[in-house]
């Protein structure tokens, strides 16, 4: 048997490793200076919890299986519908807001064809229990702070609204199956397909004409006017209120250098209320992560509580990463310590780690052998125990002095 690992999963060695956790813990970091506390859920949860929160758009997307007791069961397809779950019912009854950060697997099938991976890492936040522009605004701020201790020089956090969406369906006349239909071409990005479907009879011109524009808008606080211009047009002009005052909030605190309005994002989960955000870098033709505002999903689950976040794609950050030329520092091997003694190695190595230090053993071997794997390894140093003492190792294996323990 030549054993492989199953389609669109992959090992990750040593360095890679190193590098992926370097990345996560400042990220991480970034989400805890904001008081963001840690939390962990199962790789699984019940089908109908998943399918319940996120509708049509988890079909097809989702690794389904049965336990021994006949429950239809799926590996998370990402992080916010298990983070909701847990919110309405682990944390039910405790004061909110909840400020929660993550880094997990989630897992998505993909067909064979189009070569994706279906194991991804992701990281991010979700504050719940807590709406307005000032919540929108500190979610928005986290995510540029994130990406800036992630080691990004290059990138652009993209923020809009699906609200404006939301207003102009309801404005156009438009029956339901037109609804869903127009919905699903935004989720695409499908402006073709917009067009087409606002051009039919019996509905609104104003709200048709927004549907068609709106997408392709984009900018500062400018195309927030020019949005506004269109919507109000159809009676919708207050659905972009929140967004005015998110704006301005995000100004207040210096973010928008890094922030643009784009009314073109369609997240493709259907749950979104409000704010929807996409990070994007130079060079990576898909988003580094997303979000937005879901306050109707915690409802779902019986337990009704506004709630925003984002997940960023760990593999899609180190990809930016290596395009800005950028390698995460990782901490590296102090030293490899060698001797004939096993005992006499293994002690000296405890004494060296306890005072800080990472320290490779290499019980046996000589003080060449040690030189060497500690040039292999990119150590700081190699070291020899001996006779109760331990030796500093030169290039060519000689004894360099003698190390204080």
């Amino acid at each position: 048997m030549r054993p492989a690992t199953p389609r669109g999963f992959r090992d990750v060695l040593f360095q890679e490793a190193a590098e992926r956790r370097a990345v996560s813990d400042a990220i991480g970091d970034a989400f805890e200076s904001w008081g963001f506390r840690a939390v962990e859920t199962p790789a699984v949860e019940e089908y109908r919890t998943l399918e319940a929160g996120a509708g049509a758009s988890l079909e097809g997307t989702a690794f389904r299986l049965f336990d021994v007791d006949g429950t239809l069961l799926a590996l998370r397809p990402e992080m916010t519908l298990p983070i909701a779950r847990l919110a309405a019912t682990r944390l039910a009854g405790s004061p909110g807001p909840y400020r929660i950060r993550y880094a997990a697997e989630v897992y998505r099938e993909q067909a064979s064809l189009r070569g994706e991976a279906r194991q991804f890492t992701q990281t991010g936040i979700e504050l719940v229990g807590v709406n307005g522009p000032a919540s929108d605004a500190e979610v928005v701020s986290v995510l540029v702070e994130a990406l800036a201790a992630a080691g990004l020089t290059e990138f652009t956090v993209g923020i809009g609204t699906v609200a404006v969406l939301r207003a102009l369906l309801d404005a156009s006349g438009g029956d339901a199956d037109w609804r869903d239909e127009v919905m699903r071409a935004a989720h695409k990005g499908d402006l073709v397909g917009l067009e087409r479907l606002t051009r039919r009879e019996r509905i609104d011109a104003a709200a048709a004409a927004a549907l068609r524009a709106v997408p392709r808008i984009g900018g500062g606080a400018d195309a927030i006017e020019r949005c506004r211009e269109l919507v109000a047009a159809a009676g919708c002009g207050s659905a972009l209120d929140g967004l005015a005052e998110t704006w301005r909030l995000l100004e207040a605190t210096g973010a928008t250098e890094r922030v643009r309005i784009d009314f073109g994002i369609m997240r493709s989960f259907d749950y979104y209320t409000g704010l929807i955000i996409e990070a994007y870098a130079p060079g990576l033709g898909l988003p580094l992560g997303g979000g937005g505002r879901y306050d109707d999903v915690l409802a779902t689950f019986g337990a009704p509580m506004p709630a925003a976040g984002f997940a960023l794609s760990l593999e899609r950050v180190r990809i930016a990463l290596q395009e800005q030329g950028v390698t995460p520092e990782t901490p590296g091997l102090d030293a490899v310590i060698a001797g004939p003694d096993a005992a006499e190695v293994l002690r000296a190595a405890a004494r060296l780690r306890a005072s800080g230090s990472r320290v490779r053993v290499s019980p046996g071997a000589d003080a060449c052998t040690a030189v060497a794997e500690a040039e292999r390894e990119g150590a700081g140093r190699a070291l020899l125990a001996r006779d109760g003492r331990v030796f500093a190792l030169a290039e060519d294996g000689s004894e360099a002095g003698e190390v204080a323990l």
